[in-house]
């Protein structure tokens, strides 16, 4: 998704919106700008490209001035040029807008315009919203055209604007997309995400649908697109500016391989009782007698979230006796699903402003169901639109491909099944203390299975060079080889499929050669046999297998070939906490063949770090 920053304060301006834009790379753009006011006048740089050409064309032409607004683009009308990078001017080139959505009626507005004399210059949806602003400016201020223009325009969006002629002055405007406005000392951001202005505040507040901020110089004004004032609270962020930088290591997606350990702490921290047993999850606002009272849950997610929804599933099932269904939230409200009061929505989504997860979310609750969120970010949309959340504190993830995110939502959701077993009288306290004491361990395990990094390192020099990858698991891991392919498709761009090992010879085996790598998840487990057939049926067919098994495992050498195929021993864990185990070589082995490729591993093409548009 576009990442947008705005800057009104004491600071050089242009440095602070291309450190703001750095920091929001992560996202997937296309193409970048900004733009600057001074002494009455706009000033504009922009590229194609990424963001070291801006600077490259600043620095060939630099600008300076007092206020500004900075963009990286994520092309979805116009191609990715110059011509229809962001920011976006009106006639008079003195209003200028950043934008963040689609503008689904853009077209009829646009031919309005033209027959009203308005000229455009780019193919882009978001070029109307200057001219639209041009046409309702009258003398009460730049936030009035704005609320004017709204009224005429359909779709998700969020927009920064400045006029030229209204000096002094930001209006954000969120309608879908995120806004975060950003509270300094004497100085005043607003940012698409908190990455963008974390290294100058931590005070934010999050705009909500159909909410305004008009920042100046003595204070940013909260209100609703009437104009009518809103109180807002600000939300302190405890995130360290140093975790978003990569310390050290050549990616970010590598970095934030190697804080799993740290992250499932930090999800864990507080919640669980090892004397008792017990499990705490006061955030999530439902009472034991609602809990008691739902007949099923229903999974909201897309994604690395879905994935981590159907292992979800396995544990709320196993531990709760629950019915659990796990939907797309991209193809939820399309079904006419049921619901009901007796529901449980339980959305899962790292940013907390998925624009289809949040669809499903509202389609739930007008069946009356209750909802809670496992989200990563403080005071993003989904956590004030569900009844309560179960936050994972992973910290920032900036790599588009979802590690850390990953793993603290299964956390999370391991720490719901347990609260809910127990609430329902389906796990006792003494039932639940191995549970306990197995999570507590979980970050030992987790550093443990990290140490296996150089013997992926290996597999990925054998095989980064095939074209087609078969991952196979079975039960609470199957879902774990749907990520692991995912995760090999996303930044090495190899084709992979993800299946339950019990479906091969239902299609997938009519793929196996030679020339095909078959990556198995067999732990140590009550369907260890059954994977064992599977891999002695893809070796029959030619396949080279990488299994990840339990340590001191020696079996799978008895049908293994020490010439072709490779073991990676894991830790021994309670069969709960495989999928935690198992996901993370997978990640590595898909960092590993993506770098040895040459792919930009944190940024990967085609794709944006959270879908804010549908």
């Amino acid at each position: 998704m576009c990442g947008i920053i705005g800057y009104i304060g004491p600071k050089d301006v242009v440095p602070v919106l291309i450190d703001g834009l750095r920091r929001l790379e992560y996202r997937g753009y296309d193409s970048a700008g900004v733009a600057v006011v001074r002494n009455g006048s706009v000033a504009l740089r922009r590229s194609a490209g990424k963001l070291a050409n801006l600077e490259e064309v600043i620095h060939a032409d630099p600008l300076a001035g007092d206020y500004g607004v900075g963009h990286t683009r994520w092309a979805t009308h116009g191609r990715p040029t110059e011509e229809n990078a962001h920011p976006h001017r009106d006639c008079t080139g003195k209003i200028v807008v950043v934008h963040n959505g689609i503008i689904e009626n853009y077209l009829d507005l646009k031919h309005e315009l033209q027959q009203q004399g308005h000229t455009f210059v780019t193919e882009t949806d978001t070029e109307i919203v200057a001219h639209l602003v041009e046409r309702e400016t009258k003398a009460d201020g730049l936030e009035n055209a704005v609320r004017r223009a709204l009224k005429l325009m359909r779709g998700l969006f969020a927009l920064v604007l400045v006029s030229a002629d209204d000096p002094e002055k930001i209006v954000a405007v969120r309608n879908g997309p995120p806004i975060v406005a950003g509270l300094g000392d004497h100085e005043f951001f607003v940012a698409s995400d908190v990455p963008a202005i974390l290294s100058h505040t931590r005070d934010v507040v999050f705009l909500g649908d159909e909410e305004m901020a008009v920042v100046t110089r003595t204070g940013i004004l909260f209100t609703d697109f009437s104009g009518r004032p809103l109180q807002k609270a600000t939300q302190r962020v405890l995130w360290d500016p140093i975790m978003a930088e990569k310390a050290g290591y050549k990616h970010f997606m590598l970095k934030e391989i190697f804080e799993q350990p740290t992250a499932a702490r930090e999800t864990i921290l507080g919640r669980v009782s090892q004397d008792s047993g017990k499990v705490f999850l006061e955030e999530m606002k439902l009472g034991d007698t609602e809990l008691r009272g739902f007949e099923r849950a229903t999974i909201l997610a897309c994604g690395t979230s879905w994935h981590a929804g159907l292992v979800g599933k396995f544990l709320i099932e196993q531990l709760a006796r629950l019915p659990v269904e796990v939907d797309y939230g991209s193809e939820y409200r399309y079904r006419g699903p049921i619901v009901t009061p007796k529901t449980l929505a339980v959305v899962i989504t790292q940013s907390g402003e998925t624009a289809d997860t949040l669809a499903a979310l509202r389609t739930t609750k007008q069946g009356g169901a209750r909802s809670i969120s496992i989200c990563n970010v403080v005071g993003s949309m989904a956590t004030r639109e569900t009844d309560g959340t179960i936050y994972t504190h992973a910290g920032p993830e900036i790599g588009v491909a979802s590690t850390k995110a990953f793993t603290s939502q299964l956390v999370a959701l391991y720490l719901l099944a347990l609260r809910l077993g127990q609430v329902r009288g389906t796990l006792s306290l003494e039932a639940s203390k191995p549970h306990v004491d197995a999570l507590l361990l979980l970050p030992h395990l987790l550093e443990e299975t990290l140490k296996t990094a150089p013997e992926v390192e290996e597999i990925a020099a054998r095989f980064h060079a095939r074209t087609d990858f078969l991952y196979l698991g079975r039960g609470i891991n199957y879902p774990i080889a749907l990520e692991g392919a995912l995760k090999l498709k996303e930044i090495s761009y190899i084709h992979a499929e993800g299946y339950p090992a019990g479906e091969m010879k239902h299609g997938p085996i009519a793929l196996i050669d030679e020339q095909m790598p078959v990556v198995t998840l067999a732990p140590q487990d009550h369907v260890f046999e059954k994977m064992i057939g599977n891999m002695q049926e893809a070796k029959a067919r030619g396949g080279s297998i990488v299994a990840l098994a339990t340590r001191g495992d020696h079996k799978l050498w008895s049908i293994l070939d020490r010439a072709r195929d490779f073991v990676i021993d894991l830790p021994p864990a309670p069969e709960l906490l495989t999928p935690l185990i198992m996901v993370l070589p997978l990640q590595l082995l898909a960092y590993d063949i993506a770098v040895r490729r040459g792919c930009d591993v944190d940024q990967p093409r085609n794709l944006a770090k959270s879908v804010t548009v549908e």
